[in-house]
């Protein structure tokens, strides 16, 4: 069975959806790896069953010293697949060079890279938002997409579209990882 190690820094709600519909199922996760030491999602992984490390990037000089140290963290599981799941740390070659890695981010690539992604597409004059799902490189958000679902925010308010954006990003994030995998 195929093996997989997810990252987040913040509630992990992505997470624990991939745990609860996949581990065991169509695959382990063999652990999961925050660099928030007070993120919510470190108690839903451990209520799960699931192995958690705490790397804090605080407790680094560089963001290179830090990826150099999740990679060592990360390479004696072997894992087919990284998962970023809403990891927010700019991660380096030292990492993207190292792993297999697909990211989730809710906007529709190419627009609104980076951080505040979800606000920006919000107040934007587009009517179209959405989730990507994105093989992880170099470049910020730059990756092969992998899927994308999209739906008209036309008077939408902000709450209603967080909501809507976290419902396609719970429905699409598994079916990426088992694409991934393949």
């Amino acid at each position: 069975m195929k093996n997989i190690v997810i990252l987040f820094s913040g509630d992990g709600t992505n997470m624990e959806v991939l745990i609860k519909k996949l581990h065991k199922k169509e695959l382990l996760v063999s652990k999961v790896i925050t660099n928030n030491p007070h993120a919510k999602g470190i108690q839903k992984a451990k209520d799960l069953g699931i192995d958690v490390e705490v790397l804090d990037h605080k407790s680094f000089n560089s963001r290179e010293e830090y990826d150099k140290a999740l990679v060592n963290l990360i390479s004696p599981l072997k894992p087919d697949l990284v998962v970023l799941s809403g990891f927010m740390r700019i991660l380096t070659p030292i990492f993207t060079n190292a792993f297999k890695a697909i990211n989730i981010h809710p906007s529709l690539l190419p627009k609104y890279k980076g951080k505040d992604a979800l606000l920006k597409s919000y107040e934007s004059s587009d009517r179209f938002a959405g989730v990507t799902t994105h093989f992880v490189n170099d470049e910020l958000d730059g990756g092969e997409i992998i899927l994308q679902e999209s739906f008209d925010k036309s008077g939408m308010s902000f709450d209603e579209f967080k909501t809507k954006i976290k419902e396609i990003e719970h429905e699409i994030f598994y079916k990426s990882v088992l694409k991934a995998l393949n």
